[in-house]
């Protein structure tokens, strides 16, 4: 599986972005998606997680209640979409795959190269 993010950029602390997730390959439907960031100078953390069909999710507490984890497996991405950004959230957005959901972090083992987000305040 290859991954692609994009959608990244620079927006005020209060707006909103979208992130996408484009995968290539046939078994996209068959993994688990996660959402991690890695902010300047920190350890990489998860964002959150999406199941294979799509119906169970879950978040770190960080951006829960404020960022939503969907997938279209007819289009083969993943979408993280992004309200309320604070200017703690500025970092570089990855996407994952992994075989099962809830899997820990380095059981994800297909990643995409990063999309940049900043949050000005």
């Amino acid at each position: 599986v290859q991954l692609v993010e994009s959608g990244g950029g620079l927006v005020q602390a209060g707006g909103s972005l979208r992130l996408s997730c484009a995968a290539s390959g046939r078994t996209f439907s068959s993994y688990a998606m996660g959402w991690f960031r890695q902010a300047p100078g920190k350890e990489r953390e998860f964002v959150g997680g999406i199941s294979w069909s799509g119906v169970s999710t879950y978040y770190a507490d960080s951006v829960k209640g404020r960022f939503t984890i969907s997938r279209d497996n007819a289009k083969n991405t993943v979408y993280l979409q992004m309200n309320s950004l604070k200017p703690d959230d500025t970092a570089v957005y990855y996407c994952a795959a992994a075989p099962l959901y809830g899997a820990a972090n380095h059981e994800y083992n297909y990643w995409g190269q990063g999309t940049v987000v900043t949050v000005s305040s």
